[in-house]
């Protein structure tokens, strides 16, 4: 595939990254000289920006094919890719599908093939057998998190996608942690593997929380408002816990987001906008947002109930202490509840009465009008800045989607720019302005 090599420097600039790290670095010499690479890093270490880079390099942009395939276990990193993608600025056309997502919009958006396809394994066959993709341009296959598709169960899918494949020019496969063998349908003759598991340099403490289990979401609420404004993660097994801890959170009138598996996809995806744009500081979810989701730096996680396996741990911590951050895990224990073996320098807090957890200053806001009405970012602030009157503090992270977008702004602001703006003109477009619910 050959086409003009994109401005490194420029798209960097876009991410707002000043400097690709060590990882990215040797992975992106790697993959630009390698056609096997198996990369191991940690969440967090920006393994997407380490693939997209040196493929942009491979793409033709006047080919109207796919010449890329990504293969993701979840949703939430389909649309993770496909954002961090976009935002490059690349020229290319990218898409994403993924179940929960409606089929006709699969349609519309394939009916120009994009230059890169993300997709989970399940709709990616389904679209395969329905021959509403091509596969036949296909040179480069990257299987993002390959571990967690094969725990997730999409074997059988991934084995038959694999096998329609045309030969390949190039193979990544990336993972948060080291797994001994790879399935024997994958192919890797001589792969080229980079590791770099063990080489976070920064700063996770462990601290745990032993309370009797008829205080331990009275402790959950003290310990909030000792985090006060930091953001995290509470972490929960099971459904039921979560529903448990999410019904006294609300109680008790603490803001938070929730997130497991179960939820419709236009509801996870909003709970993480929610999240992102510190409307809520909490989110309250399954181990689903172990990996796989695109959250900003943390300060800390929450295990309310301790993880079963040893990995779904790792990675749950590994959403804090993130990039050269440091951060703190919480493990909420009931009384005489043991550690095991692969929890190592914990050390025993006690709870003083704190505060209540603070309130977010923000509130978000849904336009109904996104890419696809050609509006931009530049368009929305210069709404909200130039009709609504609002300064440079009072808004927020903006986030565009293909058919919508979400503004954070200051809570005060609320009520008075919803009557201002609804209704109003972006581009060409009338938009509706709404609260977020």
């Amino acid at each position: 595939m050959s086409g003009r090599k994109k401005d490194q420097a420029e798209i960097l600039k876009k991410l707002g990254i000043e400097q690709l790290n060590q990882m990215q670095v040797e992975a992106h010499k790697a993959i630009s000289e390698n056609d096997e690479i198996v990369l191991i890093s940690p969440t967090g270490t920006g393994k997407t920006i380490a693939f997209i880079l040196p493929i942009l390099n491979e793409l033709d942009r006047h080919f109207k094919q796919i010449q890329v395939l990504i293969l993701v276990p979840s949703r939430e990193l389909a649309i993770q890719i496909e954002q961090v993608a976009k935002e490059m600025g690349s020229g290319y056309k990218i898409n994403a599908v993924y179940g929960g997502k409606a089929g006709y919009k699969d349609k519309l958006d394939l009916k120009h093939p994009p230059h890169i396809l993300i997709g989970t394994p399940g709709r990616i066959a389904d679209h395969i057998r329905n021959q509403t993709i091509s596969t036949e341009e296909i040179k480069t296959l990257i299987l993002d998190e390959y571990d967690k598709s094969l725990e997730t169960g999409f074997e059988k899918e991934m084995k038959e996608i694999i096998s329609i494949l045309p030969p390949l020019d190039k193979m990544i496969l990336t993972s948060a942690t080291r797994k001994a063998t790879l399935p024997a349908f994958i192919k890797l003759k001589n792969p080229t593997y980079l590791t770099f598991e063990n080489e976070k340099p920064n700063q996770l403490l462990i601290r745990t929380i032993t309370s009797p289990s008829h205080q331990k979401l009275r402790n959950l609420e003290r310990l909030l408002g000792y985090l006060g404004k930091g953001r995290g993660i509470i972490f929960c097994n099971l459904k039921e816990t979560l529903h448990l801890v999410d019904t006294f959170l609300n109680q008790q009138k603490i803001s938070h987001s929730t997130f497991f598996g179960g939820m419709e996809q236009q509801d996870r995806e909003r709970s993480l906008v929610k999240f992102r744009n510190q409307t809520h500081r909490i989110l309250l979810a399954t181990d689903l947002a172990a990996r796989g989701i695109d959250v900003p730096e943390l300060d800390f996680i929450i295990h309310f109930e301790l993880s079963f396996k040893k990995d779904e741990y790792l990675h749950r911590n590994g959403r804090t202490a993130r990039m050269h951050q440091n951060g703190v895990a919480y493990l909420m224990l009931r009384e005489n509840e043991k550690l095991p073996g692969f929890v190592v320098n914990a050390q025993e807090v006690k709870l003083q009465p704190t505060n209540p957890a603070p309130q977010s200053l923000w509130e978000t806001l849904y336009i109904s009008g996104g890419r696809k009405d050609k509006i931009s970012k530049g368009d929305i602030a210069g709404l909200f800045f130039k009709q609504a009157g609002l300064s440079k503090e009072e808004l927020g992270v903006i986030e565009l989607k293909q058919d919508c977008a979400y503004v954070a702004i200051h809570r005060s602001k609320t009520k008075k720019v919803i009557q201002q703006l609804n209704n109003s003109r972006l581009k060409k477009k009338k938009v509706r302005i709404t609260k977020l619910k």
